[in-house]
This record gives C-alpha cells, sequence and structure tokens, in this order.
C-alpha cells in the first residue's frame, strides 16, 4: 500500500471507528437510560468516558500526541466505574485501582516520553520503536510473574470471586490488569509491541463486562462492552500501522 493510498485508508478507517462508536454508544445509552436517577447519571458518565477513550485510542494508532489528553479523561471516569461495579458485588477491584492510581499519571509521563520521541519538529506525533529481543524477554517474564502475583493478591480481597481452585472473577480481573500494565509502559515509551497488550486488554475486557451483563450485576456493562468491541478493532489498525512505521530504515 503506498503513502498516499495508506493515509486515505487511516483517514476513513478512524472516521468509521469515531462514528460507528459514537453512533453505537447512543443508542446504547437511550435503549439503556432507565432507572434510578443515579443509573441514568452513571450510564452518561460512562458513555462520555467511553467516547473520549475511543478518541484517545484512534489518536494513539495513528502516533498522535493528544491521544494523552483524551486519555487522561477515559482512564479518570473508567476507574470510578469499575469501582462502582465491585462496590455491587461484581469484578472489577484490579482495573479500578489500576485506573486511578496507575494510568492517570502514566498520562503525564507518556506526554512528556512522546514529547522526546516526536517523529517531527511539530512534537504532534510519535516515531515508534522496537523492543530488543533482551527487551521481549523481559516483557515476557514480567507478564507471567505480574499474573501469578496479582492473582494471589486479588483473589484474597475480591468478595465477588467464588470459592474454587482457579477463581474465573478473579482470572477475568488479572489478564486485562496486566496487558493494561505493560501496554501503558510500553505506549509512554513509544513501542511497536504496546498493540500485543491493547489486543489482550480488549478481548479479556469485553469478556469481563460480558458476564457482568449476563449475571445482572452492572446496568453500564453494555457501554463497555460496545466500547471494548470498537477498542479491538482499532488496536489491530494500530498494530499494522505500528509495525509499518518501526521497521528499521
Amino acid at each position: 500500500m503506498d503513502s498516499v493510498k495508506e493515509k486515505q485508508f487511516n483517514k476513513w478507517f478512524s472516521a468509521f471507528i469515531l462514528a460507528g462508536m459514537a453512533l453505537a454508544l447512543i443508542l446504547t445509552t437511550i435503549f439503556k437510560l432507565e432507572g434510578s436517577s443515579t443509573a441514568k447519571a452513571f450510564l452518561l458518565v460512562s458513555a462520555f468516558g467511553s467516547l473520549m477513550g475511543i478518541l484517545s485510542t484512534v489518536a494513539s494508532a495513528n502516533g498522535l500526541i493528544i491521544t494523552f489528553l483524551f486519555g487522561l479523561l477515559d482512564v479518570s471516569i473508567y476507574g470510578a466505574m469499575c469501582f462502582v461495579n465491585w462496590k455491587n458485588g461484581g469484578s472489577g477491584l484490579g482495573n479500578a485501582v489500576l485506573h486511578i492510581l496507575y494510568f492517570v499519571p502514566m498520562q503525564f509521563v507518556g506526554f512528556a516520553q512522546w514529547r522526546r520521541h516526536r517523529a517531527d519538529k511539530s512534537g504532534y506525533s510519535v516515531k515508534p520503536r522496537r523492543l530488543s529481543r533482551k527487551g521481549l524477554l523481559l516483557t515476557t517474564a514480567l507478564f507471567l510473574v505480574g499474573t501469578v502475583l496479582s492473582y494471589i493478591i486479588i483473589a484474597r480481597f475480591d468478595k465477588s470471586a467464588a470459592d474454587s481452585f482457579i477463581r474465573m472473577a478473579v482470572v477475568l480481573d488479572v489478564l486485562p490488569l496486566m496487558c493494561n500494565i505493560l501496554g501503558q509502559l510500553l505506549m509512554s515509551l513509544a513501542y511497536m509491541e504496546q498493540w500485543i497488550f491493547w489486543i489482550g486488554v480488549n478481548v479479556f475486557s469485553i469478556i469481563m463486562w460480558s458476564t457482568a451483563h449476563a449475571d445482572g450485576t452492572s446496568g453500564f456493562a453494555a457501554i463497555y462492552i460496545v466500547k471494548y468491541s470498537f477498542y479491538l478493532l482499532n488496536s489491530i489498525n494500530g498494530l499494522r500501522i505500528w509495525l509499518r512505521d518501526s521497521r528499521p530504515q
């Protein structure tokens, strides 16, 4: 695909993601607007946060530094909603802690790092990098060790988890948690491999919120099922773009 066709494709694909997400959010929100005023408020806040999130991910796929402005709004709201879902008896404790204590400050770190690795003097876009073999091995080891440790810790405190050898509610909390941590770290440092973890985040999050929706433990789960479905499409496109742009010259 030549550069002109590439730019045209990215333009239309980004427009499709943004328009599709906005339309799906509007329809889902209207359909779900029922119950108490508190439930409606949570739903509307979740929808706004999700819209900021899709703006952030589309900007990130295209290497635009403005992603961190939209991202700050998204992760702040999502962290709060995960905490509410956990308080109501569902899963989400790990993601609540992650977003509030890790993702929020990492938006500022990422902005500073992308400015250091910008693609041109304008400072609006970043030059993607690739991990070395040593970096890949270290990242894999961190994922495996972090997953085990996170499972042990969260299983002790997550009240939604049933007593069994493998607590699936905790597993569905831990896997996106670790993918989020490493995805955000690699994103802040402008590494292409971030998109592997973002794809994992999206797949595991769709499963988690689908479970919450089926169990009836969350009145705003549908918003996040839609959100992460569009995120998955965008992350696949982001991987394609960053694979191309991070090739050695």
